[in-house]
């Protein structure tokens, strides 16, 4: 049976991140707000949670979840062959809505689909996400929505699809918007805008002016 909290209250928002937390070490998923939509999550290291996690979308390993982590100082441990450029955006645009696609070390015990030996990693900008990240690390985390319908701005919407493959709801209330990030690719020389969301190629360029945008 799936639980749900608060976390506009004091009282069941500490409830709720211990429980979110233990489940999260327990291999289970738990559906969690941040600043744009919200997210479906697991332990990123565990390779059955984060299959869970896909089959609870109905999503294939095709399209590989993404990474969030707490603190742009976890990066050091998850990347390679992160450039100065890739580091400005983190500085200028960090937490917030901007994914950014690297090189993984070669060296991680995960699985989180066929990445082509990358990931998709953000830092979001909400603090009961940061807060439960601090606490237990990087997480694999996709909107909390089966594939094919629209991504959730409160935590009824989620829970409506989702129901019991989530052990721990949380409840922050509706999110911003419904805008997704930005991605940008800092595999290569030159960063690539793959997806214009909350980021415009403009905003992006003032930091890094040789961006260039996928076709």
């Amino acid at each position: 049976m799936a639980r749900r909290y608060d976390t506009n209250d004091a009282s069941d928002r500490t409830t709720g991140l211990r429980e979110a937390a233990s489940a999260v070490r327990r291999g289970e998923l738990v559906v969690l707000p941040t600043d744009t939509v919200y997210g479906i999550g697991a332990d990123a290291f565990t390779p059955e949670a984060v299959g869970d996690l896909l089959e609870a979308k109905g999503r294939g390993r095709n399209m590989p979840t993404p990474v969030l982590i707490g603190s742009p100082n976890t990066l050091h441990g998850l990347v390679t062959d992160f450039s100065e450029m890739a580091w400005e955006l983190v500085d200028a645009f960090w937490p917030g809505a901007l994914t950014l696609v690297a090189k993984h070390q070669p060296s991680l015990a995960w699985d989180l689909g066929e990445t082509r030996g990358t990931v998709a990693v953000r830092m979001p900008l909400h603090p009961v996400a940061i807060e439960l990240l601090t606490e237990v690390g990087p997480m694999a985390v996709s909107s909390a929505n089966l594939t094919g319908h629209p991504a959730p701005e409160d935590c009824d919407a989620a829970q409506d699809m989702l129901g019991d493959a989530v052990s721990v709801y949380l409840d922050g209330g509706p999110t911003p918007g419904i805008v997704p990030s930005s991605i940008v690719d800092v595999t290569g020389k030159v960063p690539v805008l793959l997806r214009a969301g909350a980021l415009t190629a403009d905003e992006l360029r003032k930091v890094v002016p040789d961006l260039e945008v996928a076709n």
